[in-house]
């Protein structure tokens, strides 16, 4: 283990790094704010490569390749062999992100659901944790997770806004919560209600750079080093100390993305 490893720096399991260019100079800010493992979403199968570059380019940083629901009418079989041949890449520690967006003028429900339900089932069959995206349709994603039995891989659950008994049974499942931007909002009350009743074991920290700023960063482009933000944030709703947050984030992160775990060191 490494020296530090009372102490270890932050997680941030959800962000867009192959947005930024240059990537360098962001992964260098993070890193001084000690943010030191991302995990890179993937959105449609023409980004892919990008984001796997991306991870390949540093040690510390691991892809996640999937089909958003935005982009669900590009799932097909040839879309399908691509991924589970990518699902081999040492550099790859989930997939996502995937789920179900009510609020998207397109595609519509039940193509998402093909897709998500497919992409469930590779994760199952290759022993990949998933990440979920979910708006205004948790029910139904619940179930499709205890029908696809997406328990037996487990995963996170983005940018999460349902409600604390959505967020427990999801923890039910062997799935973590993530919170990001929003939970440090002046006037978000449900988010912070969540982050503060459910199990520490059940949190981890995101940033959906470059989207969803925190505040006071709201209107700018959001960037990795704000994981911090959060992160400060978090301790304050937690009752914990900076560190605390970073040990205990870190460790959930770890336990359930096990490829990079047993990929260390970190």
């Amino acid at each position: 283990m490494p020296a530090n490893e009372k102490h270890p720096s932050f997680f941030d399991t959800h962000v867009h790094l192959e947005e930024f260019d240059p990537l360098g100079t962001e992964l260098a800010a993070a890193r001084s704010a000690g943010i030191g493992h991302f995990l890179i979403p993937g959105v449609a199968p023409a980004g892919w490569d990008r984001i796997l570059a991306a991870a390949r380019a540093a040690a510390e940083v691991w892809a996640a390749p999937g089909v958003h629901p935005r982009a669900a009418d590009q799932w097909n079989d040839a879309t399908a062999h691509r991924l589970r041949n990518l699902l081999a890449e040492p550099k790859v520690a989930a997939i996502g992100e995937i789920g179900l967006d009510r609020m998207l003028p397109g595609p519509p429900l039940d193509i998402q659901e093909r897709a998500f339900r497919a992409q469930l089932r590779l994760a199952r069959e290759n022993g990949l944790p998933v990440l979920i995206h979910c708006r205004k349709a948790w029910r139904q994603t619940l179930d499709i997770l205890r029908e696809e039995k997406a328990p037996e891989s487990g995963g996170i659950l983005h940018a999460f806004s349902g409600s604390l008994e959505t967020a427990l049974e999801g923890i039910s499942l062997g799935f973590v919560i993530a919170f990001g931007g929003p939970l440090t909002y002046p006037n978000g009350r449900r988010i912070p209600e969540v982050l503060k009743a459910i199990p520490a074991a059940a949190i981890v920290l995101e940033t959906d750079a470059p989207d969803l700023s925190p505040h006071p960063h709201r209107g700018e482009r959001n960037r990795p080093v704000h994981l911090l933000v959060i992160a400060r944030k978090t301790a304050e709703i937690r009752g914990w100390t900076l560190a605390e947050t970073a040990a205990i984030t870190t460790a959930n992160a770890l336990r359930i993305l096990t490829r990079i775990r047993s990929g260390r060191p970190l």
